[in-house]
């Protein structure tokens, strides 16, 4: 057995132990968590840039009149999760920069690595990529009304989701489309999806672990996020199920309702004064990023391959 193949095949212990590494690495060194934080939008567009390889243009195209799916993936997002923090809210903290913080990385779905961790389960990451504009544009006008709904505050603004669309998708989607015709780049590169998965998972979590300075502010919010991450697969099926998509489309489904946009929405709890919010949003980070190792393994289970 080759060494890729070796790797491929163990993806899922050699996550793990990125988690491992990282956690010890910012605990050792967490002076280092300022510069490798700068480090995890260049390693997440390789990462994203090797997935977008796979993804033929013809492909891609259909799955933008995939009209099921789509609706599923809006559904879910926008009807469902709010329904499901609305019911969370009774049991929130009371302070309004914690409640503000889940809210704004409860109430937005990922973007960019859900479809890497989704393709890693067999899901249908070209419908995936396929919605990730409508995503997009959709968070980005229903999160203030969320967030007045639910808190009475607006702290959204469109620069951060317009900059990670167009470092984390539109450049790395075009690079794709421009090399994807040589097999010998496709070949070579494909090769490198688990050691790039490592890399970020082991930089997110060297980078944001030093930030977790108030521990009793995290224990009262991990909960939470670990309750989403446990509840949300079985609505994701309900969803998917309500849509009648076929399996590799009901594992994508389960992905995006379960995974959110923490990436993106922490320069907006950084704007927001003090730290309270940040670290909300990063708690929900590490959390979700062993969550995503524990789907990759459980979703094909829970989604089975008819047959």
């Amino acid at each position: 057995m080759s060494f890729v193949a070796g790797v491929e095949r163990h993806q899922v212990a050699v996550y793990l132990g990125a988690l491992a590494a990282g956690a010890a690495a910012g605990w050792v060194a967490p002076s280092a968590g300022s510069w490798l934080e700068h480090a995890i939008n260049p390693v997440l567009a390789v990462l994203l840039y090797v997935t977008f390889l796979q993804v033929p243009v013809a492909e891609l195209g259909r799955s933008l009149r995939a009209g099921r799916f789509l609706a599923a993936a809006l559904v879910v997002n926008f009807a469902v999760v709010p329904l499901v923090v609305a019911a969370m809210l009774a049991f929130l903290p009371a302070d309004q920069a914690v409640l503000v913080g889940v809210l704004l990385v409860l109430l937005t779905p990922c973007v960019d690595y859900v479809i890497v961790f989704s393709g890693l389960a067999g899901g249908d990451n070209r419908s995936l990529l396929a919605a990730t504009p409508l995503l997009l544009l959709a968070q980005m006008a229903l999160l203030p009304v969320y967030l007045l709904l639910f808190a009475g505050v607006n702290v959204v603004e469109p620069g951060p989701f317009v900059e990670a669309f167009a470092v984390l998708i539109a450049i790395p989607l075009a690079l794709a489309w421009i090399t994807q015709r040589s097999s010998r780049v496709v070949d070579a590169m494909s090769t490198t999806m688990v050691p790039l998965m490592a890399a970020i998972l082991f930089t997110v979590v060297a980078s944001q672990l030093p930030k977790l300075s108030d521990l009793s502010l995290v224990a009262r919010v991990v909960p939470f996020y670990v309750a989403f991450l446990v509840v949300m697969p079985f609505l994701g099926l309900a969803v998917a199920r309500l849509f009648r998509l076929d399996v590799p489309e009901s594992r994508a489904i389960v992905f995006t309702g379960a995974t959110r946009n923490s990436l993106v929405v922490l320069p907006l709890a950084l704007a927001m004064p003090g730290d309270v919010a940040a670290l909300v949003v990063v708690t929900q980070t590490l959390v979700e990023v062993v969550g995503m190792v524990v789907y990759v393994r459980l979703v094909p289970r829970l989604v089975p391959t008819a047959g």
